[in-house]
């Protein structure tokens, strides 16, 4: 039977693509943080080689790894097992 209450992610992962300034923009556009969480989450990336950048039902993460490939950028959704 499927736990429909334990959250799923969306992560992104770092690439030597896509520049920080245009990580950090498409999580200002797309996932409407502002400046400051924005930057603090494309570091995380860039540092750590990766970022959970939201939380939710997998339908909507899902979503949201499909937008974030749309813009270039890896990403994948994994379930929240903390």
């Amino acid at each position: 039977m499927a736990d429909f209450s334990t959250p799923w992610l969306t992560i992104v992962w770092n690439d030597p693509v896509n520049l920080m300034a245009y990580v950090e923009r498409v999580f200002r556009r797309y996932f409407g943080y502002p400046q400051g969480e924005a930057h603090r989450l494309m570091m995380l990336v860039h540092t750590e080689g990766r970022a959970v950048v939201a939380s939710g039902p997998r339908e909507e993460m899902e979503r949201h790894v499909e937008a974030m490939h749309e813009y270039g950028l890896q990403a994948t959704v994994a379930k929240d097992d903390a």
